[in-house]
């Protein structure tokens, strides 16, 4: 009752709704998440079809449903079941692993295998086909926003502009995929999930906080201990988590915090840093279209070490261990 009174007097905050848009772009982003899942899942039912039979082929090939695992799958369902036949369809790389391909494609295919395959193939191209109409139709929605339009160096705006690196103004996905760890279909899902008009958050921590990035600290008496983040949007957090996952394997400044923190905290809890790291980012980008990323570099932290101070340290730990230290300089 009392938060109606709140609510009828204006002293409460209102949620979060981004415009009709980007509910739009949401609904499309969301959907093709969920169909990229099922697709993935019906790779791994080919993968246990297979198994069935005695072929091991994901001990060899990364990716079963690659170019070189879609020409052995298919021969097997067209009746070929020669192994060294089989082996030699591999394409790229993967001809240099003939010997392993050939005793992973001994089995017992027969069939019923063959019809099964043929089967979740089918629905695997399907779904295929589909996640790329949305795709084309995801990039088309947000070439229709005018705020994630770029500007030309000439000045010229519109769909299609702010793409070059001479331009004036990127455009917002262009902005985005610059980060370490973004790729566009990341950035199209992190655009569908808080909108591109930032004064709805007044600062990168009212963002992180909404997203659920940003850690609880609980007091019990004169004892502080660090809460979980919570829930938040899974969609975001999701699209945050695969971009920190891909930037902590980078050499730059991200990938620098990501091995910083992961010493002292555990791979979780750095994940969650960077992820963080990249919504700030991605706050500032979007909160004034003229700015560009760049990077820090992977040495940003080491430059701003005090070397004399951390000398002396390294000094005191080993005259406390019983050493006498003489410092001599480097050639």
């Amino acid at each position: 009752m009392w938060q109606a009174k709140l609510t009828e007097r204006g002293m409460l905050r209102p949620s979060f709704v981004p415009p009709q848009e980007i509910r739009q772009l949401r609904d499309y982003t969301r959907l093709r998440l969920d169909l990229t899942r099922d697709r993935s899942r019906h790779a791994q039912r080919v993968e246990k079809l297979l198994e069935d039979a005695l072929i091991k082929l994901s001990s060899v090939a990364t990716d079963i449903m690659g170019k070189s695992g879609r020409a052995m799958i298919g021969a097997l369902i067209a009746g070929e079941r020669d192994p060294q036949v089989l082996a030699g369809l591999a394409r790229g790389r993967m001809r240099v692993k003939h010997a392993a391909l050939v005793q992973a494609l001994t089995g017992r295919f027969d069939a019923h295998h063959a019809e099964l395959a043929r089967i979740l193939l089918g629905q695997y191209d399907a779904l295929t086909v589909q996640i790329d109409a949305l795709t084309a139709r995801i990039e088309a929605l947000i070439a229709a926003i005018p705020a994630a339009r770029g500007v030309d160096a000439d000045g010229t705006t519109g769909p299609g502009t702010g793409t070059g690196s001479d331009a004036a103004v990127l455009a917002a996905i262009d902005r985005l995929d610059d980060i370490p760890g973004i790729a566009r279909h990341t950035a199209q899902v992190i655009i569908a999930e808080i909108g591109l008009d930032m004064s709805v958050f007044p600062t990168a921590g009212h963002l992180a906080s909404w997203a659920r990035l940003s850690p609880r600290t609980i007091q019990s008496g004169p004892k502080n201990r660090s809460g979980k983040t919570g829930r938040g949007n899974p969609y975001l957090k999701g699209a945050l988590g695969e971009a920190a996952t891909a930037a902590a394997k980078t050499g730059t400044f991200l990938g620098e915090r990501y091995w910083r923190i992961v010493k002292r905290r555990g791979k979780l809890r750095a994940l969650v840093a960077v992820a963080r790291s990249i919504l700030v980012i991605i706050w500032h980008l979007l909160a004034d279209p003229a700015a560009r990323y760049c990077d820090l570099g992977s040495g940003y932290y080491a430059s701003r070490t005090d070397k004399d101070r951390k000398t002396r340290s390294h000094i005191r730990q080993l005259e406390a261990l019983g050493y006498t230290v003489t410092l001599a300089q480097a050639a």
